[in-house]
This record gives structure tokens, C-alpha cells and sequence, in this order.
């Protein structure tokens, strides 16, 4: 229970560091959709972002911080601080370096690197040139993020959570305000956004480095060889072929779709964007909660506990994540109609936008169950399991991406990715029971149920709502419907996570003296 408590904290942190941070997020993607709509400079941009993104993901994310954070938590529960902080500096210092010969060699070899992953840019030389010069700006931005990643995931073990969770908005805010400087001095709008994007990557390292202070590290690189290199290296190369396998798939959309008609990059990143909030605020912040602790349980060989935590955060997730699904799903067209129908977007992109979103609405539930099967994996320091299944997934998503572009164009391409996630789940899912036991019984089918039940009474209020209300009123009035909706029917079902909820209340409402 206490670590229950403590997820939930954690989650709670993060959830609202998310939620600013995807509040801004939208903010930036409405001025994003308003100066550069769906046109060249916009491919070229979203394009051009992804290149940093990639070694974000495969050096940050995707596999030194879920290897360095399992290790690390082992040190400061088997070993001291002091070791755990020197093991820290070591894994800085070698990472700074990786990550600065990557930001020289992107930045020299961008032409090359935009033929291979937007091979039908070369077709319209302005626009392949325009997403070489903005590779170029922001290729630096990885070696920023991946720092402030190792910053974000040592505070985290060492149970830091508001910093690391609103540091995330910071980047926002920074390409947010490039924007209305470029607008203000009649600057192009597209170069100044890319040094936006190298501002904010210096503000979220910068916001991490107080309390790195605070708990005794240092700055001044530390590089020698430690024990435990041995042991990462050995865990991190699988990981970041599993990344690797993962955002070559995300690659693969984009080689697709640069081939279909203009604008479906652009399609694919703004439905990508709004599934992504509710993903990020539920998925991103109980996963991220949940594997310190995760690492911890498997580091003391307590299974049975391993898998109540696993199974609490995954529950607690479905219950928010799959109501969310379902409402994208119906309020898709209002949602993109409000947040980007406007300047440069046009009608036509919001019709394009919502057959995508609808594709990639279907997925969500598989995406975030994905975090947590792929996180209780890494927290038992088995990197090679996911490598192996995303490997053979990355087969699935090519064949799949190339059936189904032709019918459905770019929607056949975000279906692609929601049909791969929910297979990947189910193949790491029957893999994790096998590794460590029974997981999913009898009590987690009832409880999903349950959160399926109250999901459609939901969607059924709100597709009856849509008969009545049109515009952009049906947001302001329906969402609020549908939550209220979703949480009373719940209530009725007596789904777990509502009882939680009443007992958290009750404590704070007791504690006050209410």
C-alpha cells in the first residue's frame, strides 16, 4: 500500500506537470497550425524535429534512462549515495561525449540523413533544401534533452518528482514565444521556431541543475571506468536496438508518407499531438512513477509485490486512458476544428486530420499498456525480450504500412501503428507471464470490464449529445458531460479506482477536519 500511495503521489506530481505542459503543448501546436499550416515549411519542420527526437529516444528515453534508472536505484538500495552519484557522473561524462560527436556528424551529414528518411522532399528542391537548414539548427537540441533525460531520471530515483515533471513545459513556452517574436519583428516564422526548439532544451537542463546541486553532484565531468559500465552497456545495447527497431517503424510512416499527396506529414503530426495529451498525462506519468519502484521490487526479488505494482498502475491507467479514447474518437472533428482550424489550416486539413486521429484514436489503450509491459521488463534488467519483440513487429509495420497506404493514404499509415501496438502487447504480455508467473487473472479482466462498461455508457450520452449540439460549443459542454458521465457510472459499477479515490478524499477531508 505504501507504495501505492507513493506511485500515486508521484503520478499525481506528474500528471499535472503533464497537463501544463500539454496545455502549452496545444498553445504551440495552434500557433504551429495558425503561421505554418499544413504547406511545405510545416513538412519540412515536423521532419526536420524528428531527427533530434530519434537519438532522443533511443539515447534518453528509449534506452540509457531505462537502463541507467534499474542500476542506479540498485546502487542507492545495495551500495551508498556517494557510489550511486559517482556511477551518475561517469555515465553523464560518457554520454556528453556520444552525444556531441552525434550533434557534429547530424549536422555535417543532414542532406544525406533527409534523403534516406523524406526521400520525396528531393522532388521539390526548396523544401528538401528548407529541412536541411532547419536539421541543421536544431540537431543540437539532442544533446540538451538527453542530458536534462539523465537529470530527470536521477531525481526521480531519488524521489525528486515537481522539477522533472514541469520541465517539460519549458519547451513549449519556448517555441510558443518564438513564434510571436518572429510574428512581432516580421521574422521567418519556421528558423526562428527551430531556435525556439534549441532554447527550450537549455531551460529544461537548466531547471534540473539546482536540485542536482542539492543532493551533492557535480558538474565537472567524471571519466573513468566504473563498475557498473560493464553492466549497463551490456543492458543498453539491446535497448537501443529495441528503440532503434521502434523509431525506425515511426521512419517508415514518414519514407510512406513524403510519397502521398503534400500535407500528410503534417496530417499524421497533429492527430499524433492530440493523442498524445491524454497519453502522455495518464501513460507518461504513471509509467514514469512506477519504475523506480518497479526496480526496487525486482531488485529484492519481491515478485508478488512486483506484480500488484504493475498491475495498479496499468488498471489505474485503462480507467483514465480508455474513456479518453473513446471521446477523441467521437469529439474528434469539434477538437481539431477548435485547436488548429485557423490562418493556414484549412478546412481540408481538418477532414485529413480527423480520419488520422480516428486511426490513431483506436491504438491509444495498446500505446499505454505498451509503456508499462516494456517498463516491467527493463525494471527486471531484461532489455533483450523487448528488442526481439519489437524487431518482429517492425516486419508487421512495413507490410501492413504498404497495404494499407494505397486504400486509405495517410490513415492507412496511422492505423499501421495501432494495429502494431496492440500486437507487440499482446506478445510481451504472454512473454512477461511467462517469465515471471500468472499476471493477468481472473480480478484484471473484471475490473477492465468494468471501465468498458462505464467507456460506453459514456460514448452513448455523448453520441446523443452530438445530435443536439454542434460547433465548438459541443467541446465546452460535452467533455465535461462525458467525464461526469463516465466517473457516476463507475461509481455505480463500483470500479476499484473510484473507491481509491473516495478513500484519498476521505484522508485529506479527515486530516482537515471537514
Amino acid at each position: 500500500m505504501t507504495s501505492k500511495r507513493e506511485i500515486a503521489r508521484a503520478a499525481g506530481i506528474y500528471t499535472l506537470g503533464t497537463l501544463l505542459s500539454r496545455v502549452l503543448g496545444f498553445g504551440r501546436e495552434v500557433a504551429i497550425a495558425y503561421f505554418l499550416g499544413t504547406g511545405m515549411a510545416a513538412d519540412a519542420f515536423f521532419v526536420a524535429f524528428r531527427l533530434p527526437n530519434l537519438w532522443r529516444r533511443l539515447f534518453a528515453e528509449g534506452s540509457m534512462v531505462i537502463v541507467f534508472v534499474p542500476v542506479f536505484t540498485e546502487y542507492l538500495a545495495s551500495k551508498s549515495k556517494e557510489e550511486a552519484i559517482c556511477l551518475a557522473r561517469v555515465v553523464g561524462t560518457i554520454l556528453s561525449l556520444i552525444l556531441i560527436f552525434i550533434s557534429i556528424g547530424g549536422i555535417f551529414f543532414a542532406p544525406w540523413i533527409i534523403k534516406l528518411i523524406a526521400p520525396g522532399f528531393q522532388e521539390i528542391p526548396a523544401k528538401f533544401h528548407l529541412t536541411v537548414a532547419l536539421s541543421r539548427i536544431m540537431f543540437p537540441y539532442v544533446l540538451l534533452i538527453c542530458l536534462a533525460a539523465l537529470a530527470i531520471a536521477i531525481l526521480n530515483s531519488l524521489r525528486y518528482f515537481a522539477a522533472p515533471a514541469f520541465s517539460y513545459s519549458l519547451l513549449n513556452l519556448s517555441m510558443i514565444l518564438s513564434l510571436i517574436t518572429a510574428h512581432h519583428f516580421g521574422w521567418t516564422p519556421v528558423y526562428t521556431l527551430a531556435w525556439g526548439v534549441m532554447l527550450g532544451g537549455c531551460l529544461q537542463l537548466g531547471l534540473q541543475v539546482p536540485f542536482l546541486f542539492k543532493e551533492g553532484f557535480s558538474l565537472k565531468p567524471l571519466l573513468s571506468f566504473h563498475p557498473a559500465l560493464k553492466k549497463i552497456f551490456k543492458l543498453m545495447l539491446p535497448a537501443v536496438l529495441g528503440a532503434a527497431v521502434y523509431q525506425l517503424s515511426i521512419f517508415i510512416n514518414t519514407i510512406l508518407a513524403s510519397f502521398l499527396p503534400q500535407g500528410s506529414v503534417s496530417y499524421l503530426y497533429y492527430a499524433d499531438r492530440l493523442v498524445q495529451f491524454p497519453l502522455a498525462l495518464f501513460a507518461f506519468s504513471f509509467g514514469t512513477a512506477s519504475l523506480p519502484t518497479l526496480s526496487e521490487q525486482a531488485v529484492s526479488k519481491e515478485l508478488n509485490t512486483f506484480k500488484q505494482t504493475f498491475l495498479f498502475s496499468l488498471k489505474t491507467t485503462l480507467f483514465l486512458v480508455l474513456p479518453a479514447t473513446l471521446g477523441l474518437i467521437l469529439l474528434r472533428k469539434p477538437l481539431i476544428t477548435v485547436f488548429f482550424q485557423r490562418g493556414a489550416f484549412s478546412a481540408i486539413s481538418t477532414e485529413a486530420t480527423a480520419q488520422a486521429l480516428f486511426c490513431y484514436a483506436l491504438g491509444l489503450p495498446f500505446f499505454s499498456a505498451l509503456r508499462f509491459v516494456n517498463n516491467a521488463f527493463y525494471a527486471l534488467q531484461d532489455t533483450k525480450t523487448p528488442v526481439k519483440v519489437n524487431a518482429l513487429c517492425l516486419i508487421f509495420n512495413i507490410v501492413l504500412g504498404i497495404l494499407l497506404m494505397k486504400p486509405l493514404k495517410h490513415a492507412g499509415l496511422a492505423l499501421t501503428t495501432s494495429i502494431v501496438a496492440a500486437i507487440s502487447v499482446f506478445i510481451l504480455a504472454a512473454l512477461l507471464e511467462k517469465k515471471i508467473g500468472k499476471v493477468f487473472q481472473g480480478p484484471f479482466f473484471q475490473e477492465l470490464g468494468k471501465i468498458l462498461l462505464a467507456t460506453l455508457g459514456m460514448g452513448l450520452i455523448l453520441d446523443w449529445f452530438k445530435l443536439w449540439i454542434h460547433g465548438g460549443i459541443i467541446l465546452l459542454i460535452g467533455i465535461p458531460l462525458g467525464i461526469l458521465t463516465f466517473f457516476c457510472l463507475a461509481f455505480v459499477l463500483q470500479c476499484e479506482e473510484i473507491n481509491a479515490i473516495k478513500t484519498l478524499l476521505a484522508k485529506r477531508f479527515l486530516r482537515k477536519g471537514i
